[in-house]
């Protein structure tokens, strides 16, 4: 039998080397935070438009702050191309899908809301200028009369007419210049003033915290009911308010019958609120859309008009089409006036 001898040494199983994990790349090692970075910057910067659009696909405002970041829209352009740069340097198909999806949903809502303009081809019975401002406490009062001198309205909204707008009204130069008007309220916020070269009859107003003083006037023979728009802000404390108040507004807009009819004022409200397309689903149309400025900001004048929102309007039913329109800068208010010349058909 053959032996078969055993040194002690060998006879040691020896323990297996453990293999050492693959090293990644130094350039990959360094791409990885980089990526997360990236990643995470581009989800911070999608989430606000998110939530906003979601509240536009739904027709709804919602809580705040979407409401404000509604009246924004179109800025949603810029953090949707940022996170799109972000997702493709990160490799995030998911992130870059959802990018894609917040600028594609940015780019319908762009299109403007409302009828378009049909000008009638026979001759006008009358043709108005209306000018709609927001004096912001009565600060621009001495800007609203120098405007109103230089660009001759035949009718005239005044919102936020404090009790020295109002007594600078009832001066001899601007009784006679506008011998019709309606003043309501004489607070800070709360004054609005309906100013005409027409008679005016038939008075009436839009329940609110703020006044909305409306009148018929006679235009040459046409009544053209004008109507003061000034609901509240959408701000914490008033989002009930802002939001009721917009509803009487559609409610008056909805029972105005057959007569022409002109709102206009600061409606703390532009085309991306629903609160706001439920006062033109009544028939009224925006005449700065008509004219082709539906984006041209009127708050705030201070970065407007690179960078607004247009909260200012003048609208119009059947029977009455923009011809002419323009904002005007009024020193000593954080909006721009609206100045619009309309045909009576």
């Amino acid at each position: 039998m053959r032996t078969y001898e055993y040194d002690q040494l060998t006879n040691t199983t020896a323990a297996p080397r453990p293999v050492a994990a693959p090293t990644a790349p130094r350039a990959v090692r360094q791409a990885r935070p980089r990526r997360r970075w990236l990643t995470a910057s581009a989800a911070v910067l999608l989430l606000p438009p998110s939530a906003a659009l979601t509240a536009r696909v739904l027709d709804v405002d919602g809580p705040l702050p979407l409401p404000q970041l509604l009246a924004f829209l179109p800025w949603f352009l810029v953090p949707g191309w940022l996170a799109l740069a972000g997702g493709v340097l990160a490799r995030r198909p998911l992130l870059t899908g959802w990018s894609l999806a917040v600028l594609g949903t940015t780019a319908w809502f762009l299109q403007p809301h409302g009828a378009e303009q049909r000008v009638p081809t026979q001759e006008p019975l009358a043709q108005v200028r209306v000018l709609t401002a927001n004096l912001e406490f009565g600060a621009a009062t001495e800007s609203l009369f120098q405007a109103l001198r230089r660009e001759r309205p035949h009718l005239v909204s005044v919102q936020e007419c404090d009790r020295r707008c109002a007594a600078a009204l009832e001066t001899a130069e601007w009784r006679e210049a506008y011998p019709y008007r309606v003043i309501a309220g004489r607070e800070p916020a709360e004054g609005s003033a309906l100013l005409s070269v027409y008679p005016l009859s038939e008075e009436s107003r839009i329940p609110g915290t703020l006044s909305m003083p409306g009148a018929v006037a006679d235009v040459h023979g046409v009544p053209l009911r004008v109507q003061v728009v000034h609901p509240m802000p959408p701000r914490l404390g008033s989002m009930d308010a802002w939001a009721a108040e917009l509803g009487h507004v559609r409610k008056a807009a909805g029972g105005r019958g057959e007569t022409r009819t002109v709102f206009a004022g600061d409606f703390n409200a532009g085309q991306d609120h629903a609160a706001f397309r439920a006062v033109l689903d009544t028939g009224l149309r925006d005449a700065a859309r008509l004219l082709g400025h539906s984006r041209t900001p009127s708050w705030p004048s201070a970065t407007a008009p690179w960078l607004g929102t247009q909260i200012d309007h003048v609208l119009v039913s059947e029977g009455v089409v923009p011809v002419d329109g323009r904002f005007l800068d009024l020193p000593g208010t954080d909006h721009r006036a609206l100045l619009t010349d309309l045909q009576l058909h």
